[in-house]
């Protein structure tokens, strides 16, 4: 029993500083989310003025729209500046249980991280901005009129945008499964269909569904795919230690 104590002893000071972190965590989210709520007439304007699309009129459909909307925008600033604190607070609170290696290499993985997300997210932002300047384009030859929710319009640029910056992501974790010797890249080799078709199923699921924004979002992580077997074989010249 004196044992048990001592041991829980030795994590109340990780545990007491998790919790702190989780409470800042907390705190940030309530002031951004109040932020964004007050700011959500100036976010709007931008992201509309960004996708200005010829013979595209943007409706709402209920006068209480705009409350929705700048709920809507608190949350997604919320969780874009809290998220990488909670990120952050992880890293720090695992750090001791690592070593010196482990160490190097999950801060070496951070920024390439910051960068695939940032990336992934602006390409899949303006990826929808051409594929929906053509879908209207198709609509006004056919005679039909482009009259769009805002709320929809926008939840699908913002969800498409932070879902594909996750999922460029996928090859850290690949390089992760192969460093811990789950994978090798020969397996990413033998099963390249197989992860084409899922990468492929993945996009689909993805807002919104049309040929155009499809096939220019899942070519960049075909592409991340390949370039993931290439950084992992050796015979380029990158070693593998386990």
């Amino acid at each position: 029993m004196e044992e048990f104590k001592k041991n829980i002893g030795k994590f109340l000071p990780f545990l007491e500083d998790l919790r702190r972190r989780l409470f800042i965590g907390v705190i940030l989210f309530a002031v951004f989310f109040v932020v964004g709520l007050l700011s959500a007439n100036v976010i709007l304007k931008k992201i509309v003025g960004l996708f200005d699309i010829n013979e595209v009129i943007l409706v709402a459909s209920s006068p209480f729209q705009f409350i929705q909307i700048a709920m809507d925008l608190g949350f997604f600033l919320a969780i874009l500046v809290t998220a990488p604190y909670v990120v952050y607070s992880f890293y720090i609170f695992i750090l001791p249980a690592l070593t010196r290696g482990e160490k190097i290499q999950l801060l070496k993985s951070v920024p390439m991280s910051v960068f695939l997300f940032i990336f992934g997210f602006f390409y899949g932002f303006f990826v929808l901005y051409y594929a929906l300047g053509i879908l209207a384009s198709i609509n006004t030859g056919l005679g039909i009129a482009n009259f769009w929710n805002i709320s929809q319009f926008l939840s699908q640029i913002l969800i498409t945008s932070v879902l594909l910056g996750l999922v460029f992501e996928f090859p850290l974790l690949l390089t992760l499964l192969i460093k811990l010797g789950v994978i090798t890249s020969t397996t990413l080799k033998d099963h390249r269909r197989i992860a084409y078709c899922l990468l492929l199923l993945l996009t689909i699921l993805l807002p919104p569904t049309d040929i155009v924004s499809l096939l220019g979002m899942v070519l960049p992580l075909l592409l991340l795919y390949e370039a993931t077997i290439v950084l992992n074989t050796r015979k380029y010249g990158i070693r593998i230690r386990h």
